[in-house]
């Protein structure tokens, strides 16, 4: 079941996040040192607070069993656009269809709100994620370098 959180969900989402984020840190030799603003290093539960209060982020969880193994947030931007934030699922419980359904939920609530476009920044060198987002409907846009993470990142969007 997918559901808008309450901030008492919040100490999970930063470990649903960490945790998923941190699989993609190990395969590609992501550390603090090497890439402190990385998601896996620098997500907290201010963090997430600050994104609710301040950019009024849509946030959902996906809950299993009362487990919550999944989690994305979306931020709103102009241009009748938004972006896809931290979609992310627990490593045990991938492969199972749950980012598929946090994914497409995404693309729904984003067409609900009025959005046209939906932009996704991903790690360029990470090639499976990228075919993934584009089977599902995603198109890569570009590729931009930052001094301060060891990758590249890599931008996508989808058309609602």
């Amino acid at each position: 079941m997918i559901r808008e959180i309450n901030r008492n969900d919040i100490p999970e989402c930063v470990e649903i996040i960490k945790k998923s984020f941190k699989t993609v840190a190990d395969e590609f030799g992501f550390t603090v040192e090497n890439a402190p603003r990385f998601t896996a290093f620098a997500t907290t539960e201010d963090r997430l607070n600050w994104q609710i209060d301040n950019e009024h982020r849509l946030m959902f969880v996906y809950e299993q069993d009362g487990v919550l193994c999944g989690y994305y947030s979306l931020l709103m931007q102009d241009n009748n656009e938004c972006e896809l934030n931290n979609l992310a699922v627990l490593p045990e419980y991938r492969h199972s269809g749950i980012g598929k359904q946090l994914l497409e939920h995404a693309y729904e609530t984003a067409r609900t709100q009025g959005c046209k476009h939906i932009n996704i920044g991903i790690v360029e060198e990470n090639k499976k994620l990228r075919s993934w987002y584009e089977e599902n409907g995603a198109v890569h846009t570009g590729t931009k370098k930052f001094d301060f993470f060891p990758f590249t990142c890599g931008y996508m969007v989808k058309e609602l």
